[in-house]
């Protein structure tokens, strides 16, 4: 089969890929089917993650990251998610959601306070935008935050948390209205520590997929927080959060890549193996087109993702391409996991199929972090079609 390796990697960039390709592999892979199967986030998987270095690939070596990029980040996440998505979205999340908002929008005593054992992946953080009302419309954000004496009390409910009750969860960035300005929401981002008064963690979802991943529902009932924990500048939530979306995008888009090849790499094996009236699958030319078409896939993902991660490092505009790239990349891993659940047969529908894991796990990548109806809305404002 064609290198998983594109042609545009450093050599650098391909000894990461193929670290973290062996780490999958080898620790990962193995844990799969029991953690989803019990819905548990195997906590030695992250620490050894962690002492990789992989929750500071993108930050700088001064704060103890590995000084990369988001294109590093990327080539992580889509090794993981080859054989895990669970595992993938908890790094995407880790740092794309919990870690790279205080670096971005921190002031330096927050910094110092989290970025440590954020970015050394002794800690995880959540990003609390979702709400019951409020998912793709995140301006209909109904949490409210008001001054008092002092400090932020914050009352509301948020929902699809990601990562915001594991055994190391330090805080929770909630999004809240701290007020309105001609008619319009003011949206801050305000740090919310894990065992804050009135600061609930629910009961975790029973998930279609990513049933691994640590996904809880949040509320926040008369939440005092010091008012230095707002992230930023008030009212500039609303903005920040759509900033770490955009890179957020390029991450997730790269972890569908890896989905959807994990998928491709299965089903060319498989079909290889797989003797049907008297021949391998593969000797089929419906299986043959099948394949063909997934390999087409993976590699016009991973050009989308590269490309939007290589315009963020450059940084030049790139949240036309991020939008692009996880639009393309989030159908790939939909129809790879289809396909090669088709290829399989029955062996496909069983849970101890890494392919079936992917047919249930690769939907979400059509709706989180921006639904696929969000990512044709920003390709056509690009094109000065919508207002």
């Amino acid at each position: 089969m064609t290198s998983a390796f594109s042609a545009d990697l450093t050599d650098e960039e391909r000894e990461l890929a193929g670290m973290v390709r062996e780490f999958a592999e080898t620790v990962v892979a193995p844990q799969a089917y029991e953690a989803d199967r019990t819905h548990t986030l195997s906590m030695d998987v992250v620490a050894q993650m962690g002492e990789l270095g992989l929750f500071g690939l993108p930050f700088p070596e001064e704060i103890g990251g590995q000084g990369g990029d988001y294109l590093a980040l990327g080539l992580a996440i889509e090794a993981l998610a080859r054989v895990d998505q669970s595992i993938a979205i908890t790094l995407e999340a880790g740092v794309s959601l919990g870690a790279m908002p205080i670096h971005r929008f921190g002031d330096a005593a927050q910094k110092e306070r989290w970025l440590p054992d954020l970015v050394a992946g002794r800690a995880l953080a959540g990003f609390g935008l979702t709400e019951p009302e409020a998912g793709s419309d995140a301006g209909a954000t109904r949490t409210t935050a008001r001054l008092d004496e002092g400090d932020w009390v914050i009352d509301g409910a948020k929902q699809f948390i990601t990562n915001s009750g594991t055994p190391i969860t330090r805080f929770v960035t909630v999004t809240a209205v701290t007020g309105v300005t001609d008619g319009r929401k003011q949206i801050s981002t305000i740090i919310v520590p894990n065992g804050t008064p009135g600061f609930s963690v629910e009961p975790g979802y029973d998930k279609v997929g990513w049933r691994a991943s640590d996904t809880h529902p949040l509320v926040l009932d008369g939440v005092r927080v010091p008012q230095e924990n707002l992230l930023g500048v008030e009212g500039a939530g609303f903005r920040n959060f759509l900033s770490i979306l955009d890179e957020g995008r390029i991450a997730i888009a790269a972890l569908a890549t890896g989905a959807a090849e994990g998928c491709l790499e299965d089903a060319v094996a498989y079909a290889k193996s797989r003797t049907v009236f008297g021949s391998a699958l593969s000797t089929r030319q419906n299986a043959q087109f099948t394949l063909a078409r997934m390999r087409a896939r993976v590699h016009t993902a991973r050009l989308a993702w590269h490309h939007a991660a290589r315009l963020r490092d450059a940084g030049r505009p790139f949240a036309e391409e991020a939008a692009i790239a996880k639009l393309i990349a989030g159908e790939a891993a939909m129809d790879n996991a289809r396909d090669a659940t088709q290829i399989f047969g029955g062996n496909g529908f069983m849970n101890e199929s890494a392919v079936g894991r992917h047919y249930r796990d690769s939907k979400i990548l059509e709706i989180g972090e921006g639904t696929t109806e969000v990512q044709l809305l920003v390709i056509a404002r690009a094109l000065g079609v919508v207002a």
